[in-house]
């Protein structure tokens, strides 16, 4: 079952990461000016940033889709939702009126057509699906599995030491000792 958990976090991090990519890669101008609006960046770095995310969300969200170096494409996708919170929090909290510019549009906006805790609890679930990956990398149709072997489903015969998960029970096994004389 925690495989299949795995599989749908990976859909949920990487799908949002991809889309939110494919939303802006058609107009990057836009993607800086939602950047630019968080107010957060030097005018020029906001630029760079804002050119540079979504090729990288679109990269980012294909390698979590596909199940490829999870744990770490995973722990990058999670750093990124922190991120994204702070930035969001931050706005909110400084009294600044704009839409987040996550999934496309961004910018400045009428302070009625804020939505700063809609925003925060989506990345928040996201955020979620990110880190149980980072914790249990191991998913269902991963890459990861074909490239660096162990079965997606296992049965109780087929468990081995390296299989075991933390939460699974631990049975001590007898060592014999002597004593020499």
């Amino acid at each position: 079952m925690k495989d299949w958990v795995g599989l749908l976090a990976r859909l949920v991090l990487g799908g949002s990461l991809f889309i939110a990519g494919l939303t802006k890669i058609g107009n990057l101008e836009l993607s800086v000016q939602s950047v630019r609006a968080y107010q957060l960046l030097p005018y020029d770095l906001a630029k760079w940033v804002g050119y540079a995310l979504p090729p990288f969300e679109i990269i980012l969200g294909l390698m979590i889709m596909a199940g490829f170096l999870t744990r770490w494409t995973s722990l990058l996708g999670s750093l990124l939702m922190v991120a994204f919170i702070i930035g969001i929090a931050s706005a909110w909290a400084r009294g600044l009126t704009i839409d987040c510019g996550c999934f496309g549009s961004g910018g400045i906006v009428e302070p009625e057509e804020t939505q700063y805790p809609q925003d925060i609890a989506r990345d928040l679930l996201f955020l979620a699906a990110g880190v149980w990956l980072v914790v249990r990398p191991r998913s269902a149709f991963a890459v990861d599995q074909v490239l660096f072997g162990g079965p997606a489903d296992l049965d109780s015969d087929d468990l081995d030491d390296d299989d075991l998960d933390a939460d699974d029970p631990v049975v001590p096994t007898a060592t014999a000792t002597t004593k020499e004389q």
